[in-house]
């Protein structure tokens, strides 16, 4: 399994991209039912969106950088930029 994520594969890249925010987004979204309750919510939608975009900054650093996985590492900046556009048009305020 080790050798499976150490692949210089633009598809992995993309999954890596997809799966890490969602899974992100989850665990915000546990921690603030756990430690908001039902005071409210810790933080925004839209900050806990974020939140999860920017946590494939840690693997796009790793892939390009430790790896020199440069596919890979275009994989994840690709998602990572169709999430951050998306973001931007849900979340603009006109």
């Amino acid at each position: 399994m080790k050798e499976f994520f150490r692949r210089d594969n633009f598809w992995l890249g993309m999954g890596i991209a997809i799966i890490l925010p969602v899974l992100t987004w989850l665990l915000i979204k546990g921690l603030t039912e756990i430690f908001a309750g039902s005071n409210g919510n810790m933080f925004q939608q839209s900050t806990e969106q974020l939140l999860a975009i920017c946590s494939n900054l840690i693997p796009f650093r790793y892939y390009l950088v430790k790896l020199k996985a440069d596919k890979t590492g275009k994989g994840i900046m690709l998602v990572t930029f169709l999430f951050a556009m998306l973001y931007f048009y849900f979340n603009w305020a006109a």
